[in-house]
């Protein structure tokens, strides 16, 4: 079974995210989402749900198979415990494909794939809570 490990903050869903979720489903057998901790989320001020609301709502969606909060401390022990065989990228996320490839198999002692999924243009949650503004 080949596991893949997506993540993100997810506070606001829309079709970006579900576009997101689907092209990393396609990219194994079970997909587990990692939702970012209110305490490593920057602007926390603007986030419209919390943790465990925002992890309820990623794991009712069709092509997540479970979803799970991420570490308090290091993102290293949350790819430690989920051993992925994949980790998707979103295509606004900064980080670097290289590292997490690095960093993942350093956490996992295995072979780990790193792929970048494509965005939908026109979906983006800081253009949404601009917009509502």
């Amino acid at each position: 079974m080949t596991k893949v490990m997506a993540q993100g903050v997810f506070d606001i869903l829309h079709p970006g995210h579900i576009h997101y979720f689907k092209e990393s489903k396609k990219k194994g057998d079970k997909l587990i989402v990692v939702i970012a901790r209110d305490s490593r989320v920057k602007e926390k001020k603007s986030l419209y749900f919390d943790e465990e609301e925002r992890r309820q709502m990623v794991e009712a969606l069709k092509p997540v198979d479970k979803a799970i909060l991420g570490s308090k401390g290091d993102i290293y022990s949350t790819v430690k415990e989920i051993n992925p065989d994949v980790i998707t990228l979103g295509y606004d996320q900064k980080h670097e494909e290289q590292k997490v490839k690095e960093m993942a198999e350093k956490a996992t002692g295995h072979k780990v794939k790193v792929k970048r999924i494509s965005g939908l243009k026109n979906y983006s949650s800081s253009n949404i809570r601009k917009s509502s503004q």
